[in-house]
């Protein structure tokens, strides 16, 4: 405290008081989000973080630098294989902008080809990509894994999915006769929104003392619209007589929507820290383990249904 002396005359002696002034002391202000700008730094309560001592922290890191690297190259070897001994099956892609009929004098679909995309190197590429986030987590981008982990968040993994996931989503949809050019950019589109919405879940449960779960459900607004549109197109199939899905796109379609599902409940035991998922690296191993799953699953069913060389 600063003590300020005032000199006052009184008469003709003379007087002297004090008057107290504030210091530049000060309590913590509230952030936007309810977290103290003293702690804003730190992971508040909501956002899960690893746990250990220091020695074990470093080695758990370490050993998730090892489990990235395999990763990496068990989806380089299945990305190489799709491109070199796949068969050269395509799938159609359509535009379908309207035709003015002057006889009629009314408005059609006109249905135009636009591409034939090869499945063997569309296979191969959401297994690349994953290939390329695991290469670079475990060397050059390591630093910053580790950086974000120890906040409860991997921003790369949503990166990868939302381009993965999203091309996988637009694969399984052309299965069932998912072919127009603007249908497979709105679903390919919202399925990446929904991993966006992964990040921002990571990131704003950073400033929370309560999880918050806004970015989760809209994310899942966003994910499930594209399964509702496959649902939809597979319906259809299965129901159009004789033009019938192949058989092992009855397995794709349920298997995958499954798959996808469990990404987000695992997202639910990470915030909800329930029993080893307490450790955010515990979810970090499941959500490396479920995406080589899903990929792998993904990858061989199509290549046994339809890229197997006769």
């Amino acid at each position: 405290m600063d003590n300020t002396v005032h000199r006052l005359k009184t008469g003709d002696n003379n007087v002297t008081k004090s008057r107290t002034t504030p210091t530049n002391s000060k309590t913590p202000r509230k952030s936007s989000g309810g977290v103290s700008s003293a702690t804003a730094g730190a992971p508040a309560a909501a956002a899960t973080t690893p746990t250990g001592t220091p020695a074990e922290m470093e080695k758990k890191f370490a050993g998730l630098r090892r489990f990235n690297l395999i990763m990496g190259f068990l989806h380089l070897v299945q990305g190489i294989f799709m491109i070199v001994v796949s068969n050269d099956t395509t799938y159609p892609i359509f535009t379908n902008y309207l035709n003015f009929d002057v006889a009629s004098r009314s408005l059609s679909p006109n249905p135009q080809l636009l591409y034939e995309l090869r499945f063997g190197p569309a296979v191969a590429a959401f297994l690349l990509i994953s290939a390329i986030a695991h290469f670079y987590l475990a060397t050059v981008g390591y630093e910053r894994y580790v950086k974000n982990l120890k906040q409860g968040m991997n921003p790369i993994r949503f990166y990868e999915y939302a381009l993965s996931s999203s091309l996988m989503i637009v694969l399984i949809g052309m299965l069932i006769g998912l072919w127009d050019l603007g249908a497979i950019l709105l679903i390919f589109t919202l399925n990446a929104t929904m991993n966006l919405f992964g990040i921002m879940m990571e990131l704003h449960n950073q400033r929370t003392n309560r999880t918050d779960w806004t970015a989760f459900i809209y994310g899942c607004i966003a994910g499930i619209v594209p399964w509702i549109v496959i649902t939809l197109y597979f319906v259809g199939a299965v129901n159009s007589g004789d033009a019938k899905p192949p058989a092992f796109v009855y397995a794709i379609v349920p298997i995958l929507f499954v798959f996808f599902n469990i990404f987000a409940i695992n997202m639910v035991l990470q915030y909800k820290k329930v029993g080893r998922w307490a450790d955010y690296l515990f979810g970090e191993r499941v959500y490396i383990v479920l995406s080589l799953a899903a990929k792998t699953v993904l990858a061989w069913l199509i290549f046994t249904g339809t890229l197997a060389p006769i």
